[in-house]
């Protein structure tokens, strides 16, 4: 592959001497306008990475956070051509902050998945984060993925193994994601310490740059985190504030925009600080 805009963010952070921030909301919530303003905001705001979650009914991976946006997004009409025209949008202003699209396969198997990744390549989409789709099945995804200029980001996990890991990473392109806890998302705190020896155990087997998920929820643990990963990935505490700014009736408010980037902004300062100390 050429290098894509995820390579080049990250390089940039690199130069930088800290880590990327990668952040993710999901397309849709709490409704089509506000989220697409939340997109557009998030640069500006701290995010060097952006994951867009596409919303599909049976999240497995997600914890309720996730889960709620979702079914917010969902019961305001989002479906997967409304994401993929937000990323259209998107692109209409900012040509160089990644976006990678986060989900399930099913939404993308019914589509067709040759339909799909034409589809998204044309939008500005940059790479793919689909969690449910093994490396064994290679062929379904990641290889039309990759022909069409596509990162495929895989995540490994506190289980997955020395045996395991070179499955994993064979395809993998852009960066591995790293799960830094045994569950779902938003459902435990990690522990810098075992992430940075899984970070380190990881980047033993691949030159990829490592991003860390799941359980960071303050600038203090993406400082924590970003000392030893090349990415620090925020989600769950995001989808949050989203919650939280609502109105009674759950539709969003003049605060859902800053609720958001207000915390990307003191997220990113923690990464900022993560190798100065």
């Amino acid at each position: 592959m050429t290098e894509t805009r995820i390579d080049r963010r990250f390089k940039a952070c690199a130069e930088q001497g800290r880590p990327a921030l990668v952040t993710f909301i999901t397309a849709g919530d709490p409704d089509l306008e506000t989220s697409a303003k939340i997109l557009q905001a998030m640069p500006a705001a701290g995010a060097d990475l952006i994951e867009l979650g596409m919303p599909f009914s049976d999240p497995m991976a997600e914890g309720v956070p996730i889960q709620l946006a979702t079914q917010r997004a969902l019961a305001a009409g989002q479906t997967m051509d409304k994401t993929l025209n937000m990323v259209r949008e998107f692109r209409k202003h900012d040509d160089d902050t990644p976006i990678i699209l986060m989900g399930y396969y099913n939404p993308i198997y019914v589509r067709d998945p040759l339909v799909f990744v034409k589809e998204a390549k044309e939008a500005g989409v940059d790479g793919l984060i689909i969690v449910d789709i093994p490396p064994e099945a290679d062929d379904e995804l990641c290889i039309p993925a990759m022909e069409a200029g596509l990162n495929f980001i895989r995540l490994a996990t506190p289980t997955t193994d020395d045996k395991r890991l070179p499955a994993v990473l064979a395809n993998t392109s852009g960066f591995v994601y790293y799960v830094s806890v045994t569950g779902i998302t938003g459902s435990a705190n990690m522990n810098a310490t075992n992430v940075a020896a899984s970070v380190n155990r990881i980047k033993g087997h691949t030159d990829l740059p490592v991003a860390v998920g799941f359980g960071i929820k303050t600038a203090d643990d993406a400082e924590n985190v970003g000392k030893n990963a090349d990415g620090v990935v925020v989600g769950s505490v995001l989808v949050s504030a989203i919650k939280d700014s609502l109105d009674a009736n759950g539709a969003a408010t003049e605060k859902t925009v800053s609720a958001v980037t207000d915390l990307i902004t003191s997220l990113a300062e923690g990464t900022a600080r993560a190798r100065k100390s």
